[in-house]
C-alpha cells in the first residue's frame, strides 16, 4: 500500500505543477522596478541650480571684495585727513595761506563723503596761562570748523574742541617744539 500512496502523492504533485504552469502570467513590466526618470528638463534644472548657487557664491565674493575695496578707500581718505595739521603763527587764530590751502583739500573730501564725522582738535604751545591756551585752541578749532561750513562741508558733522597746551605733538622748549604744538588737528570717525 506504501507504493500506491507515494503514486498518488507524486501525481497529485505532478497535477498542481502541471496546473500551476498551465495559467498564464499577468502581464508585468519586463524592465526591472526603477525609480521613475526624471523630466529631461530636470538635467536643465540641476544646471541651473548649481549656476545659481555659483552665482550667489561669486556674488558673496564679489560683495566682500567691494567692501574691502570701499574700506581701504576710506582709510586712505582718512589717513589723508588725519595726517595734515594746520599750523598757525604764534599766539594768532588766523589762517595762512598753507593752511587754507590744505583746508580746501580737505573740505573737499568731506564734501564728497557725507559719512565722516569730524572732530577739529585746537592746540598750543606751552607758553602762557591753561585758562588762556584754552581759549586760544578753541580760537583755532572754531576757525578752522567754520573755514570748512563756508566751503560747503555740513555744520553738524564739524565738532570743535580744544586741549590748549595739554596734549603736545612735540616735547620741548625751543621754537622748533613750539611751531609743531600751534596747530588744528583732525579726528575722523565714520556715521554708521
Amino acid at each position: 500500500m506504501g507504493k500506491v500512496i507515494k503514486l498518488a502523492l507524486m501525481g497529485t504533485a505532478v497535477a498542481l505543477f502541471a496546473w500551476g504552469c498551465s495559467k498564464e502570467k499577468p502581464e508585468t513590466d519586463p524592465q526591472p522596478q526603477t525609480a521613475p526618470e526624471a523630466p529631461a528638463d530636470s538635467t536643465l534644472n540641476l544646471d541651473a541650480l548649481v549656476a545659481d548657487t555659483l552665482s550667489a557664491d561669486s556674488l558673496a565674493r564679489l560683495e566682500a571684495e567691494r567692501l574691502e575695496a570701499e574700506r581701504a578707500r576710506l582709510e586712505e581718505l582718512i589717513n589723508r585727513i588725519m595726517l595734515e595739521d594746520v599750523y598757525f603763527d604764534y599766539d594768532r587764530s588766523e589762517l595762512t595761506e598753507n593752511a587754507k590751502r590744505l583746508l580746501a583739500q580737505v573740505a573737499e573730501i568731506l564734501v564728497n563723503e557725507n559719512r565722516f564725522i569730524v572732530t577739529v582738535e585746537g592746540h598750543t604751545d606751552a607758553r602762557g596761562t591753561e585758562d588762556y591756551n584754552i581759549s586760544l585752541g578753541a580760537r583755532r578749532s572754531t576757525v578752522v570748523r567754520e573755514f570748512l561750513i563756508a566751503y560747503g562741508v555740513d555744520a553738524n558733522r564739524l565738532v570743535s574742541v580744544s586741549y590748549g597746551k595739554e596734549r603736545p605733538k612735540v616735547q620741548g622748549t625751543d621754537e622748533t617744539a613750539y611751531s609743531k604744538n600751534r596747530r588744528a588737528h583732525f579726528r575722523v570717525s565714520i556715521d554708521q
